[in-house]
């Protein structure tokens, strides 16, 4: 890259918030996966890996908001009479459409994926990636539990719930601290993680028994 160049990525870097820009990459990342969701493909699944699904819980959501979406932007086409005003609304309310398609689409075709080796990549559409290597597992079992709080919610104690739907179906014991990153960019460190799999059984017994 010129001098120009860096000169002109370090001022958009300054000028940007960095919550902005992790929002942004994101997003591109989600809108990406449309085209990977229409192939069937699948996002860093490698020939003899397990890729675990957990976007069960929320599906039914997902369709959901996308039909409340639709509702609201026909709905929203006969009510507003000023033409510039109907033409802004209806780019905001395709947008959202496209924006939870993306989203849902971001967590069909980024599965979990437990290696051959026994390492185990966590992760929720583009938002949140995680990889734990085998040597930082202390133990894992099917534990389904249903917590409140945000997508990522880390205890005082270490423990990372990473929530969908309401639920957790898994949990993992670390033998030592592994940092991750937040959806926005903010840093964390868990000592127990708590997720979700659709089929925990099979995740689990990938974990335990590594080829």
């Amino acid at each position: 890259m010129s001098d120009a160049g860096s000169r002109c990525v370090r001022a958009a870097r300054t000028a940007v918030p960095r919550a902005a820009r992790r929002l942004l990459l994101n997003e591109l990342r989600a809108a990406a996966s449309l085209g990977r969701w229409i192939l069937r493909g699948k996002h860093g699944v490698r020939p003899g890996d397990l890729a675990a699904a957990y976007t069960g819980p929320q599906t039914a959501m997902m369709y959901g908001l996308l039909f409340v979406s639709l509702i609201e932007t026909v709905g929203l086409a006969f009510l507003i009479p000023w033409p510039t005003v109907h033409r802004v609304v209806l780019v905001l309310d395709l947008y959202g459409v496209l924006l939870v398609l993306a989203l849902h689409a971001a967590c069909v075709t980024r599965p979990h994926v437990v290696r051959p080796d026994g390492s185990l990549r966590i992760r929720y559409g583009a938002l949140f990636d995680l990889s734990v290597p085998p040597d930082a597992v202390a133990s894992v079992r099917v534990d389904r539990r249903y917590p409140e709080g945000r997508l990522v919610s880390l205890s005082d104690d270490g423990v990372l719930d990473l929530i969908v739907g309401s639920q957790t179906s898994v949990t993992l014991e670390l033998n030592r601290p592994l940092p991750f990153t937040r959806p926005l960019g903010a840093r964390g460190e868990a000592r127990t993680i708590r997720f979700h799999a659709d089929d925990p059984r099979a995740l689990v017994g990938a974990l335990r028994q590594p080829a």
